[in-house]
C-alpha cells in the first residue's frame, strides 16, 4: 500500500531534523561552520579523515606504498563527522565539499589538496609509480573499475545504506529501489570477479582497494550488517575476492587508521608512525 501523507510541495524548505541519524550535521548549504586549523604533523602527507568506507581506501593505500617500500610516511588526523569537525574552516580549505578523506600533500612547491577518495588514490599511485598499471590496457581497466565504484558509492550509501540503517522509518519504495540497485552492482562485479582474481586482471590495484572499501566490506558484513538481506553470499565471487584482500595485513592496518568504533583493539584514532599500531590503539592508551 502507497504512504500518501506526503504532499510534494511547490518549493522544498529545510526542516533541520529531516535528516535521520546525521541531522545535527547534514545541511543544504557548504562552506565552514567554525574556524579551526588542521593539525599539521612531521610527514609530507597530511590525512584528514575518519574510517567510513571512502576513509579507508586513503589509509589503506598508504599502508600498501609503505609495505612496498616507498617513502609514503604519513600523519593521519581523525575528522569526527557527527561532531561536524568537516565543517571547521581548516577541512573546508581542503575540501570545499566538507567530506572525508582530504589529503594534503606537503612534498610540493606550495601545499597541493587533494580531495575525494578517487582522486587521492589515483595521485598517489601516480606519485608513487605503484598500483596502477602501465600498459595501455591494464591502465585503462582500472581507470575503469576505479571510477565504477565512484559512481556506484552513492547508490550503496546514500541509497541502500541511508534508507536501510540510518532513515528515521522504514520506507518500502526506497528501500526496494537502492536495495535492487545494490544487488545489481554486487552481480556486475561476480561477473567480472568470476573471469579474473583482481578488477584488472591479474594484478592488485587501487581498483580493488576502491571497490573493496565498499563491496568487500558490505559482502562480508561490515558495513550496514546486511549480508543476511542482501544474501551476499550469493555472489561467490565477490566473496572471494572480498576474503582474500581482507586478509592483507596492509589492509587490516589501513582499516584501523581514524577508527574511532568497534573493538578497542582496532581503533587508531590518529596515525603518525608505524609503531602506533604497537603502542597507540584505544585498548592501549583508552
Amino acid at each position: 500500500m502507497s504512504d500518501t501523507s506526503y504532499t510534494l510541495p511547490r518549493v522544498w524548505q529545510w526542516e533541520a531534523g529531516n535528516g535521520g541519524k546525521f541531522a545535527g550535521t547534514n545541511r543544504p548549504t557548504a562552506g565552514a561552520t567554525h574556524d579551526r586549523k588542521l593539525s599539521v604533523g612531521k610527514h609530507r602527507f597530511q590525512l584528514y579523515s575518519l574510517a567510513t568506507p571512502n576513509g579507508v581506501k586513503a589509509t589503506i593505500m598508504f599502508e600498501e606504498l609503505l609495505a612496498l617500500g616507498h617513502d609514503a610516511e604519513y600523519d593521519a588526523w581523525l575528522i569526527d563527522i557527527g561532531e561536524g569537525d568537516q565543517f571547521g574552516s581548516g577541512f573546508v580549505e581542503a575540501n570545499p565539499n566538507s567530506k572525508i578523506p582530504a589529503l594534503v600533500d606537503h612534498g610540493q612547491d606550495s601545499p597541493q589538496r587533494v580531495f575525494e577518495s578517487g582522486a587521492i588514490l589515483l595521485y598517489l599511485a601516480e606519485q608513487f609509480d605503484a598500483l596502477l598499471p602501465k600498459a595501455p590496457a591494464a591502465r585503462t581497466e582500472t581507470l575503469s573499475w576505479l571510477f565504477w565504484q565512484m559512481g556506484s558509492a552513492p547508490f550503496v550509501g546514500g541509497g541502500f545504506g541511508h534508507f536501510f540503517a540510518y532513515a528515521p522509518e522504514a520506507l518500502k519504495y526506497p528501500i526496494d529501489r537502492y536495495t535492487m540497485e545494490t544487488k545489481r552492482l554486487l552481480d556486475v562485479l561476480n561477473q567480472r570477479l568470476a573471469e579474473t582474481r583482481y578488477l584488472n586482471g591479474d594484478a592488485y590495484s587501487i581498483a580493488d582497494i576502491a571497490n573493496w572499501a565498499w563491496f568487500g566490506q558490505l559482502a562480508l558484513g561490515r558495513v550496514y550488517d546486511a549480508t543476511e538481506f542482501l544474501q551476499t553470499h550469493e555472489y561467490q565471487h565477490v566473496m572471494r575476492w572480498a576474503r582474500d584482500i581482507a586478509e592483507r595485513p596492509e589492509v587490516k592496518r589501513g582499516c584501523m587508521v581514524n577508527r574511532s568504533f568497534g573493538e578497542s583493539h582496532e581503533q587508531l584514532l590518529e596515525r603518525h608512525d608505524a609503531s602506533d599500531f604497537e603502542h597507540r590503539t584505544q585498548d592501549k592508551i583508552g
